[in-house]
């Protein structure tokens, strides 16, 4: 719950008086008699809302402000007795979600300062389903990994940084072995088992810096960041070996395995994106045409 306020005054006698007033309002109270104390203060208190007056030895309550704006998820509301000093357009333009007037009536600011906290809450709440929204729109449904339009946008990126950096990257493509079959078997449910069970190995098997894609259908995609060929093909075999050892039960007695067919490449410094997406589409195909089950490398061919 945000309820942690800091009144910042060099008035003892106003700031005493606040904050008395705000831990009887329900509040957990904290005070400064600077913006130097009042920093130092936030370097260790979680606080939700500053209270400043403009007026403070040092650095006044606009700069105050502008610095918590700057280092802290924190709202902050001013108060003034100087009205012809100071407007309202340059607390808001500092980052202060309201501003009040000296003397200030406790009814008033308790008013403004629940205002402002409801204003907090709703912003998270906004943000909170935002992030939803966003994962959603990255996310497959069914198996949980990021989706194709994602794989692009991150493929292009990683490509970036490789061309920036000269690190090694490489990309696997993998696709399930005779999956319509499955599917007609047994029926989409089942084969949705399997698209799931597949996506958890592919993670299980993965560092925390690389990224798997439900690519589509029953195909997925893995960019493996600072991973040269060699290296690609040994993660490749570690997913095939582990998918093969999972036991499926589409139907009360049956205990069916599946494989995959994956291709491996790796990225040729300064190539377009659809050229490093094909070479491992044909890696893949290759390990179609070589039987299945298995993993194949392809690499760019370098001009003399």
């Amino acid at each position: 719950m945000d309820n942690r306020i800091l009144i910042v005054d060099d008035d003892a006698a106003i700031r005493e008086s606040m904050h008395e007033f705000v831990q009887r309002s329900g509040f957990q109270a904290f005070s400064a008699a600077s913006a130097e104390e009042a920093l130092d203060l936030l370097r260790t208190e979680a606080i939700h809302v500053v209270i400043t007056d403009i007026i403070l030895p040092g650095k006044d309550g606009l700069e105050l402000t502008d610095r918590i704006k700057a280092d802290y998820d924190i709202d902050v509301i001013v108060m003034t007795g100087y009205s012809g000093d100071y407007s309202y357009e340059e607390a808001v333009n500092k980052g202060a979600s309201d501003f009040v007037f000296k003397p200030v009536r406790f009814e008033e600011l308790l008013l403004r300062l629940k205002r402002v906290l409801k204003e907090r809450q709703l912003k998270k709440e906004r943000d909170r389903m935002l992030g939803k929204l966003q994962n959603l729109a990255i996310t497959d449904g069914l198996t949980k990994l990021y989706n194709s339009r994602h794989f692009y946008s991150q493929l292009e990126t990683e490509m970036g940084r490789s061309n920036r950096y000269r690190h090694a990257l490489a990309l696997l493509m993998l696709d399930i072995d005779h999956f319509k079959l499955y599917n007609d078997t047994y029926g989409h449910l089942e084969g949705d088992k399997v698209l799931v069970r597949m996506s958890e190995v592919i993670q299980s098997c993965l560092r925390t810096m690389d990224s798997a894609y439900r690519y589509g259908g029953e195909e997925f995609t893995i960019i493996l960041p600072e991973t040269g060929g060699e290296e690609a093909h040994h993660v490749a075999q570690r997913i095939r070996k582990t998918i093969e050892t999972q036991d499926f039960n589409p139907e009360p007695g049956a205990s069916v395995t599946v494989t995959v067919s994956t291709g491996v490449t790796q990225y040729a410094h300064g190539e377009e994106a659809s050229a490093f997406v094909q070479r491992a589409d044909q890696a893949m195909y290759t390990s179609k045409q070589k039987g299945r089950n298995q993993v194949s490398s392809a690499y760019a061919v370098r001009s003399q």
